[in-house]
């Protein structure tokens, strides 16, 4: 059992980089959805668990983590993949909801205002959701009958990333740098206050630095391919603030591939290759998503919704911890 245990930790700090993607949506717009009457009086043990795709291993993992759980719980679970298609991911939720087989369902939406007529017939046939993002997003003011919402502090974390890097830019480049920030793509959710917040924070923190050049940060390999390009013009540029995984990670590569090595760089996500680069020294801070803990936290509240799915969800909060290496104070 505590080798099962450990293959399902780091399934799920493999999350880490993932579930940015879940931000890849606009906001929905005006909507309603209050409960139908006519709930089943005893639901089944099943979770259906729709991600964005399982094409990404982190996603992958995830799922097989939930299934770990779930299953020591004695539920089991049913895995969709939608591969990154709204309408494919709406189509396959309504028929297994209507199929009389889902006891509950976590949803992390590809395009959170498609799961609309999702959520109103789970609410219908009072089947607790818990769904990725702010009540906002889903076109609600705040909570909902049957629906909890789970969703990342992105102004906290950008927050967070900016400070790390100014403290490290004071400690190791007398408070004065050229930074490079590896940004997150257009429309992903959080986007704008997240980077704003980052920006801010990272002024406040080492008033001498100076963000010079920015990247989307898509992919890893876009993103070294990106950063190595931005390194030829920029001989003084020793400083990243990545918003994502793969940018930290591409900014290594990219400054690897041009025989240096970056003074300071912060990441937005923790998973567990940059956790690996904390502790060597090669990344010094990292606002690390904890989400082994969120999925405990969302498995078991759809277990408790369970019992009076009419009632309104919570709002939770993907937890964050920020990580250094010891010698990076």
């Amino acid at each position: 059992m505590s080798s099962h245990h450990a293959r399902q930790r780091r399934a799920i700090v493999a999350f880490g980089a993932a579930l940015l993607l879940t931000a890849s949506c606009t906001h929905a717009g005006d909507s309603s959805g209050g409960p139908a009457t006519g709930a089943p009086a005893a639901l089944p043990k099943t979770l259906v668990f729709s991600p964005l795709s399982l094409a990404p291993p982190a996603l992958k993992g995830l799922s097989e983590g939930v299934k770990g759980y779930a299953g020591a719980k004695g539920w089991e679970v049913i895995v969709q993949d939608p591969n990154f298609d709204p309408s494919k991911q709406a189509q396959q939720l309504s028929e297994v909801l209507g199929s009389g087989r889902a006891g509950a369902a976590w949803i992390i939406a590809v395009a959170p205002p498609s799961m609309t007529p999702i959520i109103k017939t789970a609410q219908a046939k009072g089947i607790p959701l818990l769904v990725n993002g702010r009540p906002d997003e889903y076109g609600f003011t705040g909570p909902q009958p049957g629906i909890t919402f789970d969703y990342i502090d992105y102004q906290a974390g950008g927050k967070a990333l900016g400070e790390q890097l100014g403290n490290c830019i004071n400690a190791k480049m007398g408070g004065r740098a050229e930074v490079l920030a590896a940004q997150s793509s257009e429309g992903q959710a959080g986007k704008k206050e997240f980077e704003d917040a980052a920006a801010a924070a990272l002024k406040a923190t080492a008033p001498g630095a100076t963000i010079v050049q920015t990247v989307v940060a898509k992919d890893r390999a876009g993103a070294q391919t990106d950063i190595g390009n931005v390194l030829q013009g920029k001989p003084n540029l020793a400083a990243v603030m990545a918003s994502n995984d793969e940018g930290a990670l591409g900014a290594i590569g990219a400054f690897a591939a041009a025989g240096r090595t970056p003074t300071c760089v912060t990441d937005f996500g923790g998973n567990e290759e940059v956790l690996k680069d904390v502790q060597a020294g090669k990344i010094y801070a990292s606002v690390a998503l904890q989400f082994e803990a969120d999925m405990t936290q969302s498995f078991d509240t759809l277990v408790r919704m369970q019992a009076d799915p009419k009632a309104d969800g919570d709002i939770l909060v993907v937890p964050q911890k920020v990580v250094t290496a010891q010698k990076n104070g």
